[in-house]
């Protein structure tokens, strides 16, 4: 599992699951740190019972990246808007 590098004593907003080869996690990822967002990274791989985790999500789908928020809610090769979105709703 590789871990953004969130803010110290921050907690991470979201958990994105994703693949070393997924061109689409790396952009979203790429965008999110820029932005600030803390987030965990999980690779379904490599990190036993997650690929099942994003499968519930998914109709039985191992599609990534699927963000899952803290909330509980899940989304799916979301844009950063979107993300950023559903962070501000969290947050009140």
């Amino acid at each position: 599992m590789a871990e953004s590098t969130p803010a110290a004593g921050a907690t991470p907003a979201v958990t994105m699951y994703t693949t070393t080869w997924c061109g689409y996690c790396k952009r979203l990822k790429r965008m999110m740190q820029d932005d600030g967002i803390n987030f965990v990274e999980v690779d379904i791989e490599t990190t036993p019972g997650t690929a099942e985790i994003v499968e519930k999500v998914n109709n039985g789908n191992q599609t990534v990246p699927t963000l899952v928020f803290t909330d509980g809610t899940a989304m799916t090769n979301p844009s950063l808007a979107k993300v950023k979105e559903k962070l501000a709703a969290l947050a009140g």
